[in-house]
């Protein structure tokens, strides 16, 4: 049987638009109360204003750049004060920018790599020990089929992604006797702003990848899926 998750308690990371915001409506839809970020102050404000009315107490939205751990401290704080505890945490956020080694600069390298791979670090690194004291807990990491499928242009990208990867599998083998699970998705092409490109009835939505949240933290509690790759039906042919 699955298990209930209505009432539990989530932190959804780069929340406000894309496959984050899709996560944390669902999230909502299933009873959770949800504590998102974004790195737009703006954004945390227009995703509060369209979801409050719905969901009153049960959300809630601060700024914050996971790369920098001062942020990633005072976000955590913030969320389980609001929260009480922490049951589930969905690290979301990331960027992607694409261009061979000689045309990548440092500033957008470590870009990449900082939001990508360290903020997630910083989140698991401030949730765990909370997840601990309340006797377990369910982490998701969103990675990429770039995780795993090197491509031109993506030396950066796939950089932090196959890191968030080898992260992910370590931490689950650190965590799981803690009662805490660990499991990353691997999408492919999702119809969201991060492509950069016109909507694409092809591409996976969003709401799919939200789906797949809720398959895992409702699966039992002796059953752990390590991964999910995702990818769309039917891609155009190249």
């Amino acid at each position: 049987m699955k298990i209930s998750i209505s009432g539990k308690r989530a932190i959804v990371t780069g929340g406000t638009r894309g496959i984050g915001r899709a996560i944390v409506e669902k999230l909502l839809e299933e009873g959770l109360s949800v504590a998102f970020c974004g790195q737009s102050a703006e954004n945390v404000q227009n995703a509060l204003a369209q979801l409050t009315p719905r969901y009153q107490d049960r959300v809630f939205g601060k700024q914050c750049n996971i790369a920098v751990l001062s942020e990633v401290q005072e976000f955590i704080a913030f969320a389980s004060g609001k929260l009480g505890a922490i049951d589930i945490l969905v690290n979301n956020a990331g960027v992607g920018i694409f261009a061979p080694v000689e045309q990548l600069t440092p500033d957008e390298w470590h870009r990449m790599i900082d939001l990508n791979l360290t903020g997630a670090y910083y989140c698991c690194h401030a949730v765990i020990p909370l997840m601990k004291l309340s006797g377990g807990g369910y982490i998701i990491n969103i990675s990429s089929l770039a995780g795993k499928n090197p491509f031109a242009g993506g030396s950066g990208y796939n950089a932090s992604k196959f890191g968030l990867n080898g992260f992910t599998e370590a931490m689950m083998l650190d965590h799981r006797k803690d009662d805490i699970r660990v499991s990353y998705i691997m999408p492919g092409s999702v119809d969201t702003e991060f492509a950069h490109g016109a909507p694409a009835p092809w591409k996976i939505a969003p709401e799919d990848i939200a789906e797949v949240v809720v398959a895992l933290v409702t699966l039992p509690q002796r059953t752990l899926v390590s991964r999910v790759e995702i990818r769309p039906l039917k891609p155009p042919k190249q």
